[in-house]
C-alpha cells in the first residue's frame, strides 16, 4: 500500500484509542480536583510511579511488537508466536514487581516530598491500589502491541478504549455518588484495566489468528527473551525516566509550594492530549518499519519516517496554538480554589513549555524508527539527554531565579536532545 495511505490506516486506530485514554487522563484530574485540592495533589504526587509502571509495561509491550514484526517480515511465523508467548510471562513478572512496590513502598514514596499528612494518606492509598491490582494493565498493553505488531490495530483501539471508557464512566460514580473519594479513581482506573484486558484477550484469540495463543509447543527460550528485552529495556529505561523526572521536578517545585506541583501535573495530563496522538502515530510506525526492515526495503523504511514527521508536526503545531491561545480555559476546569491560583500560575507556565512542541515532534519520531530497527540503546541515549542530563540540571539552575523560570528547562532541554537524535540517525542510517 502507498505509505500515505497505510500510515493512516495503521496509526489512526492507536491515535485515537490513546486519545481517549488522554482524555481520561483529563478527565480523572478534573474529577479529583473537584473533589479536592489536597487530593489532587496527592494523585500528582503518584503520578510518577504510576507512569513508572506504564513504562514497564509499554516498554516490554515495544520490545514485544518489534520482535514480532520483524519475524513476520522475515517469514517466521512461529518464532513470532512464540515472540508472543514469552512476552506475556515477562509482563507478568512486571506485575509482581509493582506489587511489591504497592505493599512495601507506597507510603515512603509519597512522603519524599514532605507533604501535610492528609496528602500523605490519600497518595499513599491511591498508589498501594493502582500498584497491587495493576495486571490488567500489564496483560492488556500485551495484548495491544500483539494485534498492532500484525497490522490490526482496530482491534488494539477497541481494546484500550473499552478501558478507557469504562474508567471515565466509574470516575464521578464511585468518587462522588459513592462518595470513596481517591479510593474511587484508583478502584474506577483498575476495573478499567481489568475490562481492557478481557477484551484484548478475547479479540486477540477471535480475531488475531497469527499470533492465537496456545500452550501446545511451548518452551522456554532464552534467546526469544533477550531479543524482546534488547529493544524493551532501553524503551523501559526512556519512559521510565520521565518518572524519575518527575519524581525529581516534583521535589524541585514543592519548595515553592503545593500549586507549583499541581500546575507540572496538570500540564502533564494536558500535553497528553497532544502528545499522545503522535505516540499513537509512532506506535503504527514500529511494525510498519520494522516489517520493511526485516524484509530489506529500505526505500519504504524512509518514506513511512517522511510521513509520521509530517503527521507529527501538524499535530504538535495544533497543540501549542491550543497552550498559547487558550491556557485559561484549559486550567480552569482543574481549579477549584476561589482565587484561581492555579489557573493563573499554570498559563505562565503552558505558554512557555508549548514552544518545544515542534521540536518534540521531530526527536520522537526519529527515536521511535531506532526502536523499529532494533537500536533501542540510541533512543535511550536521547532520553537521558533530554530528561536527566539537561532538563533536570537547567531546572534547578533555574529555579535560583524564581518558579517560573523552571519551566523553560523544557525547551532548552529539547532542543539539545533533538541535536543529538540528528547525530545517532545518521549514524543508525550509515549502519
Amino acid at each position: 500500500m502507498e505509505m500515505r495511505k497505510l500510515v493512516p490506516t495503521v496509526s489512526v486506530p492507536i491515535m485515537v484509542s490513546m486519545l481517549v485514554q488522554a482524555l481520561y487522563n483529563i478527565v480523572d484530574g478534573i474529577f479529583v480536583g473537584q473533589y479536592s485540592p489536597d487530593a489532587l495533589t496527592a494523585v500528582n504526587l503518584a503520578m510518577p510511579m504510576q507512569m513508572l509502571m506504564i513504562a514497564v509495561s509499554t516498554g516490554m509491550g515495544t520490545g514485544i511488537n518489534s520482535l514480532i514484526s520483524r519475524r513476520l517480515g522475515e517469514k517466521r511465523p512461529h518464532e513470532a508466536r512464540d515472540a508472543a508467548r514469552h512476552g506475556i510471562l515477562i509482563e507478568v513478572i512486571g506485575w509482581l514487581l509493582f506489587v511489591i512496590v504497592g505493599l512495601f513502598f507506597a507510603r515512603m514514596y509519597i512522603g519524599m516530598t514532605n507533604p501535610k499528612a492528609e496528602v500523605l494518606e490519600m497518595g499513599t492509598l491511591y498508589l498501594r491500589i493502582v500498584c497491587t491490582l495493576s495486571l490488567g494493565q500489564f496483560m492488556s498493553i500485551c495484548f495491544e502491541r500483539m494485534m498492532q505488531a500484525t497490522g490490526n490495530t482496530t482491534l488494539s483501539m477497541i481494546t484500550q478504549l473499552s478501558g478507557a471508557v469504562t474508567n471515565i464512566i466509574l470516575d464521578p460514580i464511585l468518587i462522588f455518588s459513592c462518595q470513596m473519594g481517591i479510593a474511587g479513581a484508583a478502584i474506577a482506573t483498575v476495573i478499567g484495566q481489568v475490562v481492557s484486558c478481557t477484551v484484548g484477550f478475547v479479540l486477540n484469540q477471535w480475531k488475531n489468528r497469527e499470533l492465537r495463543l496456545t500452550h501446545e509447543g511451548f518452551r522456554f527460550d532464552w534467546k526469544t527473551v533477550q531479543n524482546i528485552l534488547v529493544v524493551g529495556i532501553p524503551s523501559t529505561i526512556m519512559q521510565a525516566i520521565s518518572s524519575v523526572c518527575t519524581t525529581l521536578m516534583n521535589m524541585i517545585l514543592a519548595g515553592f509550594g503545593d500549586i507549583y506541583v499541581n500546575v507540572l501535573g496538570v500540564y502533564f495530563k494536558l500535553q497528553s492530549f497532544v502528545f499522545m496522538p503522535v505516540f499513537g502515530l509512532c506506535n503504527g510506525m514500529v511494525p510498519i518499519v520494522g516489517y520493511n526492515f526485516g524484509a530489506q526495503k529500505k526505500k519504504r523504511v524512509y518514506e513511512c519516517v517522511r510521513v509520521c514527521l509530517v503527521y507529527a508536526l501538524v499535530i504538535m503545531a495544533v497543540g501549542a496554538l491550543l497552550f498559547l491561545a487558550v491556557p485559561n480555559l484549559l486550567m480552569m476546569p482543574f481549579d477549584s480554589s476561589a482565587d484561581k491560583a492555579l489557573t493563573a500560575e499554570g498559563c505562565v507556565a503552558l505558554r512557555i513549555i508549548c514552544s518545544h512542541f515542534l521540536i518534540a515532534a521531530a526527536g520522537i519520531t526519529l527515536s521511535t524508527v531506532f526502536q523499529a530497527v532494533g537500536r533501542g540503546t540510541y533512543s535511550l541515549i536521547m532520553s537521558l539527554c533530554r530528561q536527566l542530563i539537561v532538563l533536570l540540571p537547567a531546572a534547578w539552575a533555574l529555579s535560583l531565579i524564581g518558579p517560573n523560570a523552571i519551566w523553560w528547562a523544557f525547551p532548552i532541554a529539547e532542543i539539545v536532545s533533538l541535536a543529538i537524535c540528528l547525530l545517532l540517525y545518521r549514524q543508525c542510517d550509515r549502519e
